[in-house]
Order: C-alpha cells, then structure tokens, then sequence
C-alpha cells in the first residue's frame, strides 16, 4: 500500500477525508453504460463457454430460517456434480451452525464453504459477537466468511468504526477469505457504494459484496459497475486485487452474462475467473443448466428436470 493510503484511516477525520475526496459517481453515465452493455449479444460457442464460466463462478446459497442438514447436503451433492459434465459451481454458502454438515458433504472436491457471519443479514451486533460469530464459522470448516457491514454507522459518518470492525473480522478470519457484504440497497447512492468499497477494501476486504439478498434492490448493473471500476482503480493505487460478487435478484443466464460483459468491459480479463469474481444465487444455477442443455442438444428440459436449489 502507498504511504498515503495506509495513513487513510489514521483518525475518523482522516478517513472521511479520504472518502469524501473520491471522485463522484455520474449517476447517468453509469446507468446508462450499464444499459449499453448489459444488451450485448453472446451466440453459440462464445455462449456456451460463458454459461460454464458463470457456473463454475456460482456460490451456491441457502439463507432461510428453514434451512436443515438435509437440504444443505442436497445443496452440496449438486454443487459438486450440477448434472452432466457441467463443472462444479465455485462455493456453497450457509449460515454458520450448518458450516460443518456442507464442509463434510463437499470435502475433497474443491467447492469452497462460505458462511454468512457477523449478524447476517443486519450487522446489529457487537463487535465481541461478530468476532466470535466469525470465528466459530472458520472453526467450523468455512473458508471464506461473508461479512456486513453496519450500515448505520456507515450512514451516520462513522466510518472509523466501520473500517476497525472489518479489519477485526478480517483477523479472526484466519487464513479464510472476507467478502465484505455492503447492503447497497441500503447505501441510497451511487458515490455512497463507492465510497463503501473503497472502506472495506482499504480494512483488508478480499471481495466486495453487493447484498444480502434480503433488501431490495440488491445486485443491479449500475451498482456491479462502480464497485467493479473501485477494485480496477484500487489495484492501480495499491498493487493488490480484490474480487468483486453480486448477490440477489441474478436468476437467468441472461442475467449472468450480463454481469460477465460488464466484468470483461470494466475491470478486466484478470476477474474473469472464480477467484475474483462469484456470482451469489440460489435460483440462478438451474437457468443456466437449461440453458446448456439447449445448446447442447437444441431441446429444452423442463424445469422439474432439475433438483430445486
């Protein structure tokens, strides 16, 4: 990190300089490349690849009060083997109490284990909780802790005591990897989301996450776009990469690709790979399966051809 940066967050001051000092956000000009090149068309063979790739790039998830052992290992089964010779998605993702049933039903097969953490999905919590909510995770088996932030105290100024609860998490992590969830639904503006990447990205974030899932709206476009032109430009300052992951609302392979064109236009060729880029769905995983086997034998399946997620 260059000398200015790791002075950044020397005091409340510093930081809110810093973030304020950010270049705004044109709110048209974002929303309107997002558009542009979310039409973008994809045919056969360059389809078919980037429907494997956005597969191979799925964190496979189920955050429900109802969630049991059962259907986590049912989620796991499918993770590992999607059907055919699709390959494997690239993590499933649960809450923590069930963090060792997926570690078990995915060992040896190089599907990774996240577990939402820190008082998902509103981060009301101490900090004590959130340290230890996080570590009990990584104790567990997770190899990657998706984090929220409190956007209250990010709403109200406080961004001192949002960047020293991530750089805490991100110490009890361990060896395990932080996606710092921002809630952008919550963040009311587009220099508000780039703002809160630049803060969890400058506290140690190894991915930026739009959402929850729980808040509308979660991941649009517009959104990936900024975060993605923050982690192309903190790399340019800071020599370090971050992954980027929309979560919530991605549910066809037209959505996915979508996010594909906007990662190849933005950021790079370098976060055109699962380990900088995910994509956080329950229901997307089936749509692109369809959609392969239709380019594979030119016949839809039907949608009970498939487990649910």
């Amino acid at each position: 990190m260059t000398t200015s940066l790791a002075d950044v967050a020397a005091s409340g001051a510093t930081l809110r300089a810093f973030l304020h000092g950010l270049p705004g956000v044109d709110r048209v000009g974002a929303d309107q490349r997002a558009a542009t090149l979310g039409t973008r068309s994809i045919k056969t063979t360059a389809k078919a690849k980037a429907i494997d790739l956005a597969i191979s790039m799925v964190d496979l998830t189920t955050l429900e009060g109802a969630d049991t052992a059962g259907k986590v290992r049912a989620m796991c089964t499918k993770a590992v083997r999607p059907g055919g010779d699709a390959p494997k998605v690239a993590a499933v993702c649960v809450y923590p109490d069930l963090v060792a049933v997926a570690a078990e039903a995915v060992r040896g097969s190089g599907v990774k284990v996240a577990s939402v953490a820190t008082a998902f999905p509103s981060g009301r919590s101490s900090l004590e909780v959130k340290v230890s909510d996080t570590a009990l995770a990584v104790a567990a088996g997770a190899d990657e802790i998706d984090m929220v932030i409190d956007r209250g105290a990010f709403l109200s100024g406080d961004y001192l005591k949002v960047f020293e609860e991530i750089v805490a998490v991100k110490a009890a992590c361990g060896d395990a990897h932080l996606k710092v969830i921002l809630e952008t639904g919550e963040l009311a503006t587009y220099d508000n989301v780039r703002r809160a990447s630049w803060l969890a990205m400058l506290a140690g974030a190894d991915f930026i996450k739009t959402s929850t899932g729980k808040v509308s709206p979660a991941a649009t476009l517009p959104v990936t776009l900024i975060m993605l032109e923050a982690v192309r430009d903190f790399r340019d300052a800071t020599g370090r990469q971050v992954g980027v992951k929309p979560a919530g609302g991605i549910r066809t392979t037209k959505d996915a690709i979508k996010h594909l064109v906007l990662v190849n236009e933005t950021a790079g060729d370098d976060w055109l790979t699962p380990e900088w880029f995910r994509l956080g769905a329950s229901s997307l995983l089936n749509d692109l399966l369809m959609q392969r086997q239709k380019l594979a034998t030119g016949r839809y399946a039907g949608p009970d051809y498939f487990t649910l997620d």
